[in-house]
């Protein structure tokens, strides 16, 4: 199977559950993104590492993995997204000592944030990137308004105020469930997208 390489195009806000964000990687040589949703304390350790700049006054959890490594002469050389379980990513974090290279099983967020420490690349498959990438309008119609909720800075972080209910997707017919994720992905509502493209997963399975 092929290896697709992604970058990070940032952290949206959950609309519809507190505590909760979306990381959105990009697709390097395509068009496609790839929503995840991640935790608040996730989200955080990645935001930081993102804006160099910004050093937390003590190690964070991924920060402290990095010196340990550094110390021991550890090396992520890279992060595989390599399997998609109803709706859940499972990555592998690629390590080498001495000339040895071991294979870590990890949750995807932590991966992320440890291949931004080490500048090591991210990659998925091909047939995961089919099943679960998302296709963004890339030329929007004239006076239609498009914005960005992306975050790249950590002092942002909060739950959204009033954040809308979620519904259950299970009333909605396959057509519908389309129809729903071409609005919520107009709207760059990535999280509503992730679990709407994950509920059609589960139903063409």
């Amino acid at each position: 199977m092929s290896l697709v390489k992604l970058t990070i195009k940032g952290i949206s806000y959950s609309q519809t559950q507190n505590g909760a964000y979306a990381l959105i990687l990009n697709e390097v040589d395509g068009e496609r993104k790839l929503p995840i949703v991640i935790g608040a304390f996730e989200a955080q350790s990645i935001a930081i590492a993102l804006e160099k700049e910004i050093k937390p006054p003590r190690p964070l959890t991924h920060d402290l993995f990095k010196n340990f490594a550094d110390r021991f002469d550890i090396v992520v050389k890279q992060v595989i997204i390599h399997k998609l379980v109803d709706g859940v990513f499972f990555s592998s974090i690629i390590c080498e000592r001495d000339g040895i290279e071991e294979i870590i099983d990890a949750r995807t967020s932590d991966a992320i944030a440890l291949a931004l420490r080490f500048s090591a690349p991210i990659f998925t498959y091909k047939n995961i990137l089919d099943k679960a990438g998302i296709y963004l309008k890339i030329n929007p119609e004239p006076g239609e308004e498009h914005h960005d909720d992306v975050l790249s800075t950590p002092e942002t972080f909060g739950a959204a105020e009033n954040p809308a209910p979620t519904d259950s997707l299970s009333q909605y017919s396959v057509q519908e469930l389309y129809e729903q994720l071409d609005a919520a992905v107009q709207n760059e509502d990535y999280e509503k997208a992730a679990k709407i493209r994950d509920e059609i997963s589960k139903r063409e399975s």
